[in-house]
């Protein structure tokens, strides 16, 4: 599960916000919740890795001495 801390403010036509809402709804999804969705296949389709628990990554690291 990610942690959802960081916020993205874009600029949208309103008439294309008002029917990509309307959609979600539809779909019983919220806009963010696609957003979120459209933004992980985009990284994906472009071969980009990230983390998206860094703080269990670190704990199942080997420890270092």
């Amino acid at each position: 599960m990610e942690k959802k801390t960081a916020r993205l403010t874009l600029l949208i036509d309103p008439h294309k916000k008002r029917a990509f809402e309307q959609l979600c709804a539809s779909q019983d999804l919220t806009p963010s919740q696609v957003v979120r969705q459209l933004i992980r296949d985009y990284l994906h389709d472009h071969g980009v890795e990230y983390e998206t628990r860094p703080e269990l990554a670190n704990r199942n690291a080997p420890e270092r001495k």
